[in-house]
């Protein structure tokens, strides 16, 4: 296993452009973290960012204390590995709607019409983002 502080290597980045699932944690006090599986992508700044309803658990926890983390793995028949990224986080009104739009043509198959209505019903919805950036990346893999 390795740390870092700070950001992600390429590698790294091209691990996590592949349609795989993170667990999100947050920061809850003296509440264990409870992992949410989330879609996720890597901004262009290095950062990560997904999306989640307005008034959910993941944004209350966010607004009260913004440390998470992401961890995200390889799957199953691959040879193991994952990367864990860690730091503050922030909650963005805005591009919530797009961000969906990408990620569920990464994740789902659009040309299926039981996707697209997903996807519209989705979309129905009020969103926000939430931006991790990375102060502790640790990553494994043999």
């Amino acid at each position: 296993m390795s740390t870092a502080a700070g950001g992600l290597t390429a590698q790294d980045l091209e691990f996590l452009a592949r349609p795989l699932h993170g667990f999100l944690s947050t920061a809850a006090g003296p509440t264990p973290p409870q992992p949410r599986p989330v879609w996720f992508e890597v901004t262009s700044e290095g950062g990560i960012q997904l999306f989640t309803g307005v008034d959910t658990l993941k944004v209350r926890r966010a607004r009260r204390d913004p440390r998470a983390s992401l961890v995200v793995t390889a799957p199953v028949g691959e040879r193991e590995r994952w990367i864990s990224v860690a730091g503050r986080t922030t909650v963005d009104p805005d591009g919530a709607r797009e961000l969906a739009t990408r990620l569920a043509a990464r994740y789902w198959d659009l040309d299926d019409p039981v996707r697209v209505k997903d996807l519209d019903a989705m979309l129905a919805e009020e969103h926000v983002r939430l931006i991790i950036a990375p102060q502790t990346v640790q990553r494994s893999a043999y």
